[in-house]
Order: structure tokens, then C-alpha cells, then sequence
């Protein structure tokens, strides 16, 4: 902890998909700069890890199996921090899932899985994170988003379609919240080894060897830009890793 500027210092944060991958790093990153964190995700053996790994290095957190796909549940873990921690400055919106089809061949039931993760669950993350931002008088939401949410790609209907319907979210959360200094950026990683995307056994990305296979660490220093803005600071932005736009 020590290391660290502790830039985040008496601050709450929520990361959804804590349990593994980028949500894992952005959450250890986080609790390393000073903030309390609730590591949420499907699978309570991951967020456990995760909660563990901060609390050996000094750090604050909880771990919250949490499926953001059921509103009971995001409330619960939302008003389980705020008890905890005191309240909430942060919410980090980055479960997904991924469903690799063609619109022909692909199975509804699926199609649909992708976009009540992807979408509904960032919906039901927010308007329960809201309320709580707003007591604090300031906050930062910051959603995971794709560049395949702007151009689309072949073979990933449901993903880009989820991930476009999170970006104009952000943009209109961004507008309602301005008032209250609330600011709401998307964050698009661009490719990431991942257990949800991994690399080609050459180390590049499944884009091409000319685009960027990034670790999960290698997000953390833009979630921190986002997460230290001022109160007055960009929203309703898109800030990207992705080496090229297509």
C-alpha cells in the first residue's frame, strides 16, 4: 500500500466481475490507491480470492456473490457496502458475457443471456449505485464497454449489440447526473487475455498481430485516470486502449 499515491483514499468503490480477469485487477488496484472496495461476481469462490488477495496486502474489502441479472441481489449489494463502508463514491460496471454466433445460427435463449448481463444488469447496477452517489454529492460511474459496441463485428451480434446499448447508457446517465457531479465515462479495454477472450497461443490478439493483447493490469492505469478525475471533470466520454478504430 505504501507505494502507491493513495489517490483513492477514503473512497467506496463497487467492481461487478471482481472474480477474475479485468474487474480482478481493477479491484486490487483500487484497494492498493486506498479505497474500500466490494469485490462482486457470480462465482463466490472467485470474489472470496480476490477479497483475500487485498486483505493480505493491507486493504479493505467484501466479497459479494453477486448476479446482476437479478435486481434483489444489486440491491443487496449495493446497501451491504453502504452499511459497510459508509457509503458510495465509485461503481465500476464490468460483468459481462460473451456469445461468439452468427444471427442465423444463433440460439435466442443466448442471444438474450448476453444482453441481460451486459445491459440490463449495467441498468440494474446504476440505479441502484445512483441514490448513493448522489448522498456523497459527487461520483464516478464507469462502465466497461468494446469497441465492437461502435463498428460491430461479424459472428458478435449479441456482444455488440449489448455493448452498444451500454455506451448510449452511458452517454444518458452522463447527462441526468451532471447536475450532481456525477460524471460517467466508458472505458474500452480493447483486447485482453482473458478467460472470456484469450490470446492466440502467439501472444496476439484475435483483432490481428498488429492490435494490442493486454494483460488485465495493463487497464488499470486509464480505470485510475477515470476514477481521479475532479468532480468536475469529462463525462459522457469514451476513453479507449484500442491501437486502431476498425
Amino acid at each position: 500500500m505504501s507505494e502507491t499515491e493513495n489517490r483513492l483514499d477514503g473512497k467506496v468503490a463497487i467492481v461487478t466481475g471482481a472474480g477474475r480477469g479485468i474487474g480482478r485487477a481493477l479491484a486490487l488496484a483500487f484497494t492498493r490507491e486506498g479505497a474500500a472496495v466490494t469485490c462482486a461476481a457470480r462465482t463466490a469462490e472467485q470474489v472470496s480470492s480476490t477479497r483475500s488477495e487485498i486483505e493480505k496486502a493491507g486493504g479493505r474489502a467484501l466479497a459479494l456473490p453477486t448476479d446482476v441479472t437479478q435486481p434483489d441481489q444489486v440491491e443487496r449489494m449495493t446497501n451491504a457496502t453502504v452499511d459497510a463502508f459508509g457509503g458510495l463514491d465509485i461503481l465500476v460496471v464490468n460483468a459481462g458475457v460473451t456469445d461468439r454466433s452468427e444471427v442465423e445460427a444463433s440460439d435466442p435463449s443466448a442471444w438474450r443471456q448476453v444482453l441481460e448481463v451486459n445491459l440490463i444488469g449495467a441498468y440494474s447496477c446504476v440505479q441502484a449505485a445512483i441514490p448513493h452517489l448522489k448522498a456523497r454529492g459527487a461520483g464516478k460511474i464507469i462502465t466497461v464497454g468494446s469497441g465492437m459496441g461502435h463498428r460491430g463485428l461479424a459472428g458478435s451480434s449479441a456482444y455488440s449489440c449489448s455493448k452498444a446499448g451500454l455506451w448510449m447508457l452511458t452517454r444518458v446517465l452522463a447527462m441526468e447526473l451532471w447536475e450532481d457531479r456525477i460524471s460517467v465515462n466508458e472505458l474500452i479495454p480493447g483486447p485482453v487475455s482473458t478467460e472470456m477472450n484469450p490470446a492466440r497461443p502467439d501472444g496476439s490478439s484475435s483483432l490481428g498481430a498488429s492490435e494490442w493483447a493486454k494483460a488485465p493490469d495493463d487497464v488499470v492505469p486509464l480505470a485510475l485516470f477515470l476514477a481521479t478525475q475532479p468532480d468536475v471533470g469529462p463525462t459522457a466520454q469514451s476513453f479507449s486502449l484500442m491501437r486502431r478504430d476498425a
